[in-house]
């Protein structure tokens, strides 16, 4: 692969999970006023619509295959940011991002159930360490796990289904027809479910639709164009490694703007998952090279 699309590819996949790093803290304020579905709707419409004008007539060619690969993407976004937004309700946004990034260990073993390449030792040790640590994240005194924690680590499991969907669909189609598709997919499962779950507020404060706009534009639109792009020229394995990411800038954000308290063991807990995420990903050839060349 052209180096220049490579590094045009990383960046992409970088500026993704920067911006994604800001939506935990923006979302939470904003989840006060708004419930979880009705918040998301707003969301995935405002980007189907940011995305889908521009190639309309792009749209009206797409074939049955593109069709299906933006319903499984849509169907997987919609599953993975219910469970972390309703997660978010009852957890903190930094411990939100780091059980998130769990995905990046399930990835592997997913990618040998559609390839049917077996996941090697290095990814088992990697899942070893990152259940370890999400026990320090996850578990109380009592050895019990919130429901805000036992919904983000669901979560994961659908956000892998999702680079899993990605990465075999730009293969083949268009970014930008994929990347519209998914959130009205997405969006017309949020309006069929928002109802079920919580009545429309009867007023939202000017704040909240200021947040919605940014959430919509920046962390939905622009982000999953990025990330769409960036694994078009990235491995499944590297985008996930990047794509975590999100989980370290989540937490600054979380600390310094949402003033967020790290115990020694929830931070020992993160230590642990990002270790597992750099096992997993990088099987740590990096320490190995440097103790080759002593």
């Amino acid at each position: 692969m052209d180096s220049k699309k490579a590094l045009l590819g990383r960046a992409c996949l970088i500026g993704a999970t920067l911006l994604w790093g800001s939506s935990f803290v923006v979302l939470k304020t904003t989840l006060d006023t708004v419930p979880t579905l009705w918040v998301l709707a707003i969301r995935f419409t405002g980007a189907a619509l940011l995305l889908g004008l521009p190639i309309l007539p792009q749209l009206r060619r797409i074939d049955r295959g593109c069709l299906k690969s933006g319903a499984l993407m849509g169907l997987a976004l919609y599953a993975a940011y219910t469970l972390q937004t309703f997660g978010l309700e009852q957890t903190t946004p930094g411990k939100n991002a780091f059980l998130t990034a769990t995905y990046c260990v399930i990835v592997p073993f997913l990618h040998w159930a559609f390839s049917r390449r077996r996941p090697d030792g290095w990814n088992l040790l990697a899942a070893g360490v990152c259940l370890a640590g999400m026990a320090l994240v996850s578990l109380s005194g009592d050895f019990s796990v919130g429901a805000g924690e036992a919904l983000t680590m669901c979560c994961g499991l659908f956000y892998a289904l999702h680079i899993i969907f990605t990465s075999r669909a730009v293969e083949r189609y268009p970014v930008g027809v994929l990347t519209a598709l998914q959130f009205a997919v997405a969006a017309a499962l949020c309006w069929l479910t928002a109802p079920f779950s919580a009545p429309f507020p009867q007023s939202i404060p000017g704040s909240s639709w200021l947040s919605i706009a940014y959430l919509c534009v920046m962390c939905t639109g622009v982000c999953y164009l990025l990330q769409t792009t960036g694994q078009k020229y990235t491995s499944p394995q590297t985008s996930s490694i990047l794509l975590t990411l999100e989980s370290v800038f989540g937490t600054l954000i979380s600390v310094v703007f949402y003033h967020e308290q790290l115990t020694v063991r929830e931070f020992a807990g993160f230590a642990l998952i990002f270790a597992a995420v750099l096992i997993s990903e990088t099987k740590l050839e990096f320490l190995r090279r440097k103790r080759a060349l002593t």
